[in-house]
């Protein structure tokens, strides 16, 4: 299976909520999901926080958004408030805030906030296909 498939994968499992797969899939994609290109988590994170934040966030939601999604994760204490911050705010225009953030830090804290956005929207299948294909094309756009 391609790295690209198990990405999406991964994004259906986190909005499915199936946290098994999704383990599973972190597992396999492990170190060789960065070397091989996070574009389509990226993207899935990007779209993801635009949706849900809108053009013009408010600082302060994005804030309360990063303080409850550390509070979800059992590791979450562990990943940098700011630069989650740092990293929505990127996503919805402002791409100076994630020059000092390293790939793996990057990676696993849009993971977190993607397992977040996606879990807090109700998805019906047709709407969660929707957004895959619209970050798979996003993906293939930096690819």
């Amino acid at each position: 299976m391609s790295a690209d498939q198990n990405h999406s994968d991964l994004i259906r499992a986190m909005a499915r909520g199936d946290w098994g797969t999704a383990d599973r899939l972190l597992a396999e994609i492990g170190d060789k999901g960065l070397r091989e290109g996070p574009q389509t988590i990226t993207a899935a994170f990007f779209v993801a926080a635009q949706r849900r934040f809108g053009e013009t966030p408010d600082l302060q939601q994005v804030a309360t958004f990063v303080a409850t999604t550390r509070q979800r994760y059992a590791d979450g204490h562990e990943l940098p408030a700011l630069a989650m911050e740092g990293m929505i705010r990127a996503a919805l225009g402002e791409p100076d805030l994630i020059d000092d953030i390293d790939a793996e830090t990057a990676f696993s804290m849009q993971i977190a906030v993607l397992g977040t956005l996606l879990q807090d929207r109700e998805w019906t299948e047709a709407e969660l296909e929707e957004f895959i294909r619209e970050v798979e094309q996003t993906a293939a756009q930096y690819m």
